[in-house]
């Protein structure tokens, strides 16, 4: 009844995310009678919430790299603090190997203008408004990671207001002067 329980527990946390395949890759291995093929998978993983992570697996049959890869990314998640659960809070740029990605924040509206990998990670963060560009490789794996490590960085004024001792209301105040500085320019 117990292990009945955990099973249903399990399935309803597993329903709660959506999981978006961004790369198959079919390896080769050569034996002496020729060569074998097996699949990775590259998985992202999120609840359209804030919570997103990445996956890769490895196996000799498409569905089961899949699932492996899966498991990989739920164990991985990482938290993304969104500004009115539509966008991110500020520019950031994020880097891995030779994938450079640069996030912005978008107005209401935009959508997702972002590339392939890119785009499956704001899909699955549940980001609906954002800019972002990637330079330098397009190797998917690296590009993952490289958005990753943007939004890793992304921060709310919460958390930097109590970082530097202040009110939340200041360091918007600040923000709401910057732009209007910036537009009478």
């Amino acid at each position: 009844m117990a292990r009945e329980r955990d099973r249903q527990d399990r399935d309803e946390r597993d329903s709660e995310f959506v999981d978006r395949l961004v790369h198959i890759n079919r390896v080769a291995k050569v034996v002496k009678g020729g060569r074998r093929f097996g699949f990775a998978a590259l998985v992202v993983v999120g609840d359209q919430k804030g919570r997103v992570g990445f996956g890769h697996g490895k196996a000799r049959e498409v569905p089961e790299a899949i699932r492996k890869a899966t498991e990989s990314a739920k164990r991985g998640l990482i938290r993304v603090p969104l500004r009115e659960g539509r966008t991110l809070h500020h520019d950031t740029p994020g880097r891995h190997g030779a994938g450079k990605v640069i996030v912005r924040a978008a107005p209401a509206g935009t959508g997702i203008i972002a590339g392939g990998p890119m785009r499956a990670v704001f899909e699955a963060v549940g980001v609906q408004d954002v800019v972002a560009k990637s330079l330098g490789t397009s190797n998917p794996y690296n590009l993952v990671r490289a958005t990753f490590d943007a939004l890793k960085a992304v921060d709310s004024p919460r958390s930097v207001a109590s970082r530097r001792g202040l009110k939340v209301s200041s360091l918007q105040a600040r923000r709401r002067d910057g732009e209007a500085a910036a537009a009478e320019a």
